[in-house]
């Protein structure tokens, strides 16, 4: 499936691009992906997972601050339930307002590439499909996706249920 210029992973429903560099060959490349449906419309739900600064009053998870637009840094701080916090400041790779964002964080000298997505997937009329993805690259990526899946998975699985907690409220609240 690689090529030389660019290989695409593909999980579940969706596909990711993928760049890598011929100096460092073939990039490892790793995906952890969660979804939950949600008894509540997709608009409701984009609501919830795109205030950023809201995210503090019901994600125990994962903070975030600043503005949600491609190009823009983000500060997120990361801290599983019993897990030391860990902040880091992200930059907007993509936005499909209404649908989907993701954000970017390169370390090492783009030895380790980790790229955070969410996405909301109307489905029938009041509920939809909501998607958290993260894709691990770089020479890195491998060895951090191995140490880290199993706590990242666990963490993404809380936020996703507070999500839907969250969103079905507003939602009953708002019929």
């Amino acid at each position: 499936m690689f090529k030389t210029a660019a290989a695409t992973v593909r999980a579940k429903n969706y596909e990711l691009p993928i760049k890598h560099k011929r100096k460092f060959g073939v990039r490892a490349v790793k995906t952890l992906h969660t979804e939950i449906g949600i008894g509540a419309p997709a608009p409701v739900v984009w609501e919830v997972i795109g205030d950023l600064d809201g995210w503090a009053q019901w994600n125990p998870v994962m903070k975030a601050s600043g503005v949600l637009a491609p190009g823009e840094r983000i500060n997120v701080t990361l801290g599983a339930p019993g897990g030391k916090a860990v902040s880091f400041d992200p930059v907007v790779v993509a936005l499909e307002e209404g649908r989907e964002f993701r954000w970017r964080t390169r370390k090492l000298l783009g030895m380790l590439d980790l790229e955070h997505g969410f996405r909301v997937v109307p489905e029938d009329t009041g509920r939809c499909r909501f998607e958290q993805f993260e894709v691990f690259r770089g020479i890195l990526g491998g060895r951090v996706y191995s140490r880290q899946s199993k706590a990242l998975d666990t963490g993404f699985q809380v936020m996703n249920r507070m999500l839907k907690r969250e969103a079905e409220t507003r939602a009953r609240e708002r019929a």
